[in-house]
């Protein structure tokens, strides 16, 4: 447990160094295709619209909506089980893509699709973990 984060922390590889790095600062990376000018939403070493290795990093604003969600009641996963209910969504960020992240900050039962929400990051120790809550 690492202060009140007790669940697993994300793996953090070569790959995706600077994503984490840019969570500790407060920011959240995506990256953008030089070659076609797409957007996506995790890190790769490729375009994965146009296979060009041509990528390079964009902040995001952090802000979108809510597309889908899920409320958890039960999960008997250590770290997970003692936050039940949560929320997991599928946010759609203003840059068109969409992510996976908790909807935090407000009842579970207030979350709807379409709810605008802005991403923030929960200190998890050693890294800053993205979530997201209402606007």
């Amino acid at each position: 447990m690492v202060g009140d984060w007790d669940r697993p922390l994300p793996t953090e590889s070569g790959e995706t160094k600077p994503f984490w790095e840019a969570c500790r600062r407060g920011q959240y990376l995506l990256q953008q295709c030089r070659a076609c000018g797409k957007v996506q939403a995790y890190y790769r070493r490729f375009c994965a619209h146009c296979w060009s290795k041509d990528v390079e990093e964009v902040v995001s604003s952090g802000k979108g909506a809510v597309h889908t969600f899920t409320v958890t009641y039960q999960n008997q996963t250590p770290g997970f089980r003692e936050a039940v209910p949560y929320v997991l969504a599928v946010v759609e960020l203003e840059e068109g893509v969409q992510v996976l992240g908790n909807v935090i900050g407000c009842d579970v039962g207030a979350v709807r699709i379409g709810m605008p929400v802005k991403v923030t990051f929960v200190d998890a120790g050693e890294m800053k973990v993205p979530m997201f809550e209402p606007v």
